[in-house]
């Protein structure tokens, strides 16, 4: 989707630039525009220069600058189609060729950036006649006449940013998160470093790639969870690793047992599952595994359930997988029952649809527990979460978030819930680096055949500050927790790379 902003938003200085986006330099010979495009990867840069250069005798060969411009065309429209950022080095001083980029930005989606150097008249002369091969001075004056009207002109075309550069360019601040085409996700970042909204971070783990030490790999991450800033960890329940994580022979060890051994710890973390289906246990035995986890931790425990999708980890290892309806129908019944065996007392239970002669169960929590309901099916699931659930965890996806939540609050009201009571959580699948270059090695080496566009908008690929306005947004919608499942978690050093993320939100 095309980024849009009103007018007076669009020409700034020293703002931070969209990522990924179709940036258009504009400038006289000798502005500055090659040293500011260096702060970019050299793939990201495409040069009419270093074109003539290809297809002609030397970068300076005018001759061939009708090749060099028909090549550049071909790779930014090729990049662009791909929601690659790409950079375009050239004069940028013709206003039909900068509409066809802009065209191009809309088409695919990314944001349009116009960078626009103010660089002093004699400056530019002074560079150019410092130049081996200078432009002759003839040229470089109609270059500079033509600068007067560009402001204007940017203005009227529309352009979402307009960067203005002067004289020696300093870098490009950190995209804001449009990288993920989050709209809104730059001024969000603002507010939240004028106003900090408070947001809880947990980190789900669901790959283990542990070697030949499990415990220590575990003991490493969760050190590193509780240092960087992180309130809890998550462990999915299922019993053959999901495709949409790894393959199938990769470990993916027993959730209660495992967290058993992490409350040991001492951390101070929360500790539960995202999420645990309905299908894989007696509700009663369940019941009592949590419990007995809430008092070992210390009344860390929360408990994510769920009715079950998988049906391949049911049939290997024996265990029934009912139809939908009959799965939500034990959910229902799993929470009814953890409600009852976890209240004071041991008197007998009769309910909607669990009856019990007694409920002693010992030992009893230490503190209540929270029950988070997973799923997102707006018929019944989430009415489910309306009228038995403590929270709801839903997709982190904004426009499918603001569906779904205005779907669960309808479904709290018509229970006679107010909807503040059922807190909202989200899981989110970030690809986080140390910096641009970091983030587009573990890019290109997760997104196998998946198109780089369809990849970025499912996972957000970007330097840690680049996500802070798209949580800002996540607040604002009132998710009080956001479930934290990297991609290329190898161990604690990837764990630490939310930490800034974490600290804006603390």
């Amino acid at each position: 989707m095309a980024v849009n902003r009103h007018a007076g938003d669009r020409t700034r200085r020293g703002a931070a630039l969209p990522d990924p986006a179709l940036v258009v330099l504009v400038g006289p010979s000798g502005s500055g525009k090659s040293s500011w495009a260096a702060r970019y990867r050299p793939q990201e840069i495409v040069s009419s220069d270093q074109l003539r250069g290809i297809v002609g005798s030397s970068e300076h060969d005018l001759g061939a600058s009708a090749d060099a411009f028909s090549l550049l065309d071909q790779i930014v429209a090729a990049r662009s189609g791909r929601g690659l950022t790409t950079v375009v080095d050239t004069l940028g001083l013709d206003p039909e060729r900068r509409s066809g980029y802009l065209g191009l930005a809309r088409n695919a989606g990314l944001a349009a950036v116009a960078v626009f150097f103010e660089t002093a008249p004699e400056l530019c002369r002074q560079r150019n006649r410092a130049r081996d091969v200078p432009v002759p001075a003839r040229v470089l004056d109609a270059q500079l006449r033509r600068m007067a009207a560009v402001p204007d002109q940017l203005e009227r075309e529309g352009w979402d940013v307009v960067l203005r550069a002067v004289g020696a360019p300093a870098d490009p601040e950190p995209a804001q998160f449009e990288s993920a085409h989050t709209p809104g996700a730059r001024q969000a970042f603002g507010d939240q470093q004028r106003s900090p909204a408070g947001l809880d971070f947990m980190l789900q783990v669901s790959r283990f790639g542990w070697g030949d030490d499990p415990a220590g790999w575990l003991r490493a991450v969760a050190v590193a969870a509780a240092a960087a800033g992180f309130t809890g960890i998550a462990l999915m329940d299922h019993l053959i690793q999901i495709p949409q994580v790894g393959r199938a022979w990769e470990p993916i060890p027993e959730p209660w047992v495992t967290l058993g051994m992490l409350a040991g710890l001492g951390t101070g973390l929360r500790l539960g599952t995202l999420v645990t289906p309905a299908t894989f246990r007696f509700p009663g035995v369940l019941a009592k595994t949590v419990a007995t986890l809430d008092v070992l931790s210390g009344g860390r425990a929360f408990c994510g359930v769920g009715a079950g999708w998988w049906e391949r980890e049911h049939a290997a290892f024996g265990l029934p997988f009912p139809p939908a309806a009959d799965r939500l129908d034990l959910l229902e019944t799993e929470i009814e029952m953890l409600r009852a065996l976890w209240q004071p007392g041991t008197r007998a239970y009769h309910g909607e649809r669990v009856s019990l002669p007694e409920t002693t169960c010992y030992p009893r929590p230490a503190a209540p527990i929270p029950i988070i309901v997973g799923g997102s099916g707006e018929r019944r699931t989430l009415q489910i979460a309306a009228r038995l659930g403590d929270g709801c965890n839903l997709p982190a996806d904004l426009p499918t978030l603001d569906r779904k939540l205005a779907v669960l609050r309808s479904h709290c009201r018509a229970a006679g819930r107010d909807p503040a009571e059922v807190a909202v959580t989200v899981l989110d699948i970030p690809v986080i680096g140390a910096d641009r270059d970091q983030v587009a090695g573990t890019f290109e080496r997760l997104r196998g055949r998946t198109s780089a566009a369809a990849f970025a908008r499912r996972h957000h690929a970007g330097p840690a500050a680049d996500h802070i306005g798209r949580y800002r947004l996540l607040a604002e919608r009132g998710v009080s927790t956001v479930f934290v499942s990297l991609p290329d978690l190898a161990g604690p050093e990837e764990v630490m790379r939310l930490a800034p993320v974490i600290s804006a939100f603390s």
